[in-house]
């Protein structure tokens, strides 16, 4: 039997543990502008199906372990359903549809839905279960149905070069590549001896400024907000990276570290990110999970300097890069061996950063392509937005390059859990973060009982308007005030000694 990958079980045991869910799914919408022919566009589906063997794998389990199980391209059941949607009804029919559950066990990890706006326009829908495909896999995902699509247009079948490994032997090199823990001399043991001391007495649970207490179990559900930062921040924060031999992304975790200690999550502060885990050329083509995550633990305490927290954030995250080999399923296993459904384990806090080249302006997303039969091709991200919260908060900086590669400015997408936070505060999170960022770009060398977080209103409200505590008292004398209680209250309690009270009426 094929085993899955460290990844992969790790999904398969959350989809054990919570049952039928959408978090895991990754939907994608495309509007096809155009003369589409359908029959040309099932073919090419059905080819990249075959083409990638993890599209047509199940993972059923025996004796309580799953295993990979490769399906023949006949035996897939794949079909492309067609219907026609009025335009102000998709992005309803769309998030039902992404929001399907998918039976790992019976059913392929990739589903499709064809969908007709207009004579000339369709938007196909696919959604991709996260334990056959990461971000990464979505660019040759979308390739090869492009040129499967033109070769079926055309009468032929798509005449491409055959991938040079498939996933199952991705997994079966991971585990001889890793060795044995009981080996100490296997790459696997000496980087969890690395984790171990890195991530030994990390935060259980990160102290967010939440509106409301964790419940027992996560509902997923998420909210979130957009926050543009001009080409000027975002080339002030390129200049500084470069100056301080370290990156724009090490750049933004510190902001972001220096941000949730001043709202109150104390002086240590892990973050999670993504890391691509392709690490040879033969797996650039390949649709699968190879994505890894990394912890990076974040000191600010002893009050430093912006840029001694960059330094330490650099060494740190060069150490962790280093050791990104095992596996953050395996982490959780070694560190975290309690399970809970109400966080994620080891970070509650994500961030990931992505470039893009445009054309000119800040945009990140929604460019269009033609493909060879001349059919246009452009993304619809906001229709396929759940708001799945995976994470406590979950940061994502787009940042755009003009067509010189030089910066455009930076867009950051903050979804919270919508369990712990109302909308307003994740808006108050985000505007914090970016006045941190400002202040930084500007004099690294402030320290971070000097970095501001709260604007001028809530400013005022907290040393104003939450100290406005006087209060309008009678003018009269003690003896008049006191006549006046044993007048309206005379048996009240007046005085208490040594368990010996004493009323109003009796002490006048």
């Amino acid at each position: 039997m094929i085993p899955l990958s460290f990844a992969q079980r790790r999904l398969w045991f959350l989809s054990q543990l919570e049952g039928p869910s959408a978090t895991y799914n990754i939907p994608m919408a495309l509007r096809l502008t155009g003369d589409l022919d359908r029959g040309a566009l099932d073919a090419a589906l059905r080819d990249v199906i075959g083409r990638h063997e993890v599209l047509r794998t199940v993972f059923p389990a025996s004796g309580g372990r799953p295993h990979q199980r490769i399906l023949d391209a006949g035996e897939t059941g794949f079909e492309l359903p067609f219907a026609a949607v009025a335009p102000e009804e998709l992005k309803a029919t769309i998030a039902r549809m992404a929001a399907e559950p998918f039976d790992l066990s019976t059913r392929i990890p990739v589903r499709a839905r064809l969908f007709r706006t207009a004579e000339d326009e369709h938007v196909l829908l696919m959604v991709l279960h996260h334990i056959a495909g990461d971000g990464w896999s979505l660019a040759p995902l979308l390739r090869d149905i492009s040129t499967a699509y033109a070769a079926r247009r055309a009468g032929g079948a798509p005449q491409w070069e055959p991938l040079p490994v498939q996933y199952a032997d991705y997994a079966l090199w991971q585990q001889e590549v890793l060795g044995s823990e009981d080996d100490p001399e296997s790459v696997l043991s000496e980087q969890l001896a690395y984790w171990r001391t890195a991530l030994a007495g990390i935060p259980e649970e990160l102290e967010l400024p939440a509106d409301r207490p964790r419940p027992a179990v996560a509902s997923r559900r998420g909210l979130s907000v957009r926050l543009n930062l001009s080409a000027d921040t975002h080339h002030r924060l390129v200049t500084l990276a470069r100056e301080r031999g370290a990156t724009l992304f090490m750049v933004l975790q510190s902001a972001l570290a220096v941000t949730l200690s001043r709202l109150g999550a104390g002086t240590d502060i892990p973050i999670g990110t993504a890391v691509a885990g392709r690490t040879d050329e033969a797996l650039d083509d390949l649709v699968g999970f190879f994505v890894n995550t990394l912890v990076l633990r974040t000191d600010v305490s002893g009050d430093p300097t912006f840029g001694e927290v960059l330094e330490r954030v650099r060494q740190t995250g060069l150490d962790a890069f280093a050791h990104q080999d095992v596996p953050f399923e395996r982490l959780v296993e070694e560190l975290a061996p309690v399970r809970s459904l109400a966080r994620h384990p080891l970070f509650q806090v994500m961030l990931t950063v992505q470039n893009s080249t445009a054309t000119g302006g800040g945009s990140t997303g929604g460019g269009s392509t033609a493909d060879a039969t001349g059919l246009r091709i452009s993304s619809l991200p906001g229709e396929t937005d759940a708001l799945v919260a995976k994470f406590d908060l979950d940061v994502a900086v787009g940042e755009a390059l003009d067509s010189r590669g030089a910066p455009a400015g930076l867009e950051l997408t903050l979804t919270a859990a919508a369990d712990l936070f109302d909308a307003g505060t994740v808006r108050r999170v985000a505007d914090h973060l970016a006045g941190v960022v400002d202040t930084i770009a500007d004099a690294p060398q402030t320290r971070l009982s000097a970095v501001e977080v709260l604007g001028a209103e809530e400013r005022r409200q907290v040393l104003e308007g939450w100290n406005d505590t006087g209060r309008v008292v009678p003018g009269a004398l003690v003896p008049a005030l006191f006549a006046g209680r044993v007048a309206g209250s005379p048996g009240a309690v007046a005085v208490v000694f040594e368990g010996v009270e004493v009323s109003y009426g009796e002490l006048d």
